[in-house]
């Protein structure tokens, strides 16, 4: 059974619904939307409806933040969706999660890491339609953050580092993970790796085994390719030696 923590979209779903068919970036990124700011460290958090929890999942992906471009399908999938909050909050994560080229680097290197075989599916794409139960995606910053303006990337300024940030990654990202048992965490890139080994030792998120070494497969990672193949054996054995633990339920 899903988990769907809607507190959050009832109230803005009104303001979505108000939004026009063609609407602008100007339009999303302005008060209506905005849930806080740090003006001295030039940050600001906007409303995005990512509140799907899938507590049957058997593989966590965990990215930063939701991107302008991702926050856009959230909201035009949210305008199109009709049904209950469960069933317009579950269509907003499986169509808009790393959507657009992340998501295409992101397929081709967990194909090449076999983790589809492991699943008993033809490819990690289907995490994102046909076998969307099996996924949880998720983000160490739930909500789109902007630094200056700009797509927030993790380093600048630290998250665990800024009270803001560090807030978000302690109290509202534990409560994406609650209640998921049995799972394996794909942390996208270094970033978030570091700040998931530190809410893990600090026992606000379950012990889930970390998939260490998985590059951020932005279109923007120059050192991606890199930092894949430098991590690729190890990264093959970690998830051969998860998944020969747990059932798999298609």
């Amino acid at each position: 059974m899903a988990i769907v923590r809607h507190a959050m979209f009832p109230y803005f779903q009104k303001y979505i619904k108000l939004l026009p068919a063609a609407y602008t970036d100007h339009t999303l990124l302005a008060d209506p939307f905005l849930l806080e700011e740090d003006r001295e460290r030039h940050l600001k958090i906007y409303y995005t409806p990512f509140e799907y929890v899938n507590p049957a999942a058997k593989i966590i992906i965990a990215g930063i933040t939701p991107g302008l471009h991702q926050m856009k399908r959230a909201y035009s999938t949210a305008m199109e969706t009709s049904g209950t909050y469960e069933e317009v909050l579950r269509t907003v994560k499986r169509e808009s999660s790393f959507h657009g080229t992340m998501r295409k680097n992101l397929v081709a290197m967990m194909d090449e890491l076999k983790i589809a075989d492991h699943l008993g599916i033809e490819t990690c794409s289907q995490l994102f339609s046909t076998y969307h139960h099996l996924l949880h995606s998720t983000s160490i910053l739930p909500h789109a953050v902007f630094y200056k303006g700009r797509n927030y990337n993790g380093s600048t300024p630290k998250i665990m580092k800024t009270p803001l940030l560090r807030k978000y990654a302690e109290n509202y990202f534990p409560g994406n993970v609650e209640g998921i048992q049995e799972t394996l965490i794909v942390p996208l890139g270094v970033n978030v790796q570091a700040v998931l080994g530190e809410l893990i030792e600090k026992g606000l998120i379950p012990k889930h085994r970390l998939l260490r070494g998985f590059p951020h497969p932005s279109g923007g990672n120059g050192h991606r390719i890199r930092q894949f193949e430098e991590h690729k054996e190890q990264m093959m054995e970690e998830i051969r030696e998860f998944f020969s633990s747990i059932p798999i339920k298609r």
